[in-house]
């Protein structure tokens, strides 16, 4: 897969240092992946979850979420947001 765009994570990290680890490693593994469809997604990430277009994945054990979009045919993973699980449950960022 394909990652657009990397700068999300970056600042982030930034913000959230201990989220460093976590982060990369998903990164790894995603743009290791050749995923054809969310069943695919889900044997590598079995607690990712989907709402609407986007996909959210618990990371950090489960001290933060990433939500992206991802189109299967393309291959290409869209970061949307990098959030808290705080930031998460307030639903703000369903609002966007």
């Amino acid at each position: 897969m394909r990652v657009i765009s990397e700068k999300p994570l970056r600042e982030f990290r930034e913000d959230h240092p201990d989220a460093e680890i976590a982060l990369r490693q998903w990164l790894t593994a995603v743009k290791a992946a050749k995923w054809r469809n969310f069943s695919e997604l889900r044997a590598t990430f079995g607690s990712a979850d989907v709402y609407k277009d986007l996909t959210i994945f618990d990371v950090g054990g489960n001290k933060y979420r990433l939500i992206v979009a991802i189109n299967y045919k393309t291959q290409i993973v869209y970061v949307h947001y990098v959030l808290t699980h705080k930031e998460y449950d307030s639903n703000d960022w369903k609002k966007k």
